[in-house]
């Protein structure tokens, strides 16, 4: 019987010791507020991939447009210079070429970030 009491206080004890700890009071001023902010959003780590994958962009697009469309006209006589190609119809210029360059830079940016999030999941980053 005292055997059971006192295995009953041991799971009282752990019992108190596991609950949850009240939330920390919420810092006053406008200070400290800012930095509770930019802490819990990660506010500077998105503004740093902002500013990467804008750059990122702009590497892919002169990818596309200085290395890849070349060898496309090469490869395919009459479109050597494919981010000009126009078609008119009627008083109305529909920039084909342009639209192509914009997707063939989305399709390397969205395969290369694909392989960013791979490899970084892979290295335990997250």
């Amino acid at each position: 019987m005292v055997k059971d009491e006192e295995m009953l206080e041991e799971l009282k004890k752990i019992r108190s010791l596991l609950e949850p700890k009240p939330a920390p009071p919420a810092p006053k001023g406008f200070w400290n507020e800012f930095k509770a902010f930019l802490e819990s959003y990660k506010v500077l780590g998105l503004a740093v991939a902002f500013i990467m994958g804008l750059y990122l962009g702009a590497l892919v697009q002169s990818l596309v447009k200085d290395l890849l469309l070349p060898a496309i006209g090469l490869a395919l006589p009459g479109l050597e210079d494919l981010a000009t190609y126009a078609v008119m119809v009627g008083a109305q210029t529909f920039g084909i070429g342009s639209f192509l360059v914009a997707l063939i830079t989305f399709i390397i940016v969205a395969l290369v970030i694909f392989v960013i999030v791979k490899v970084t999941k892979k290295w335990g980053i997250q």
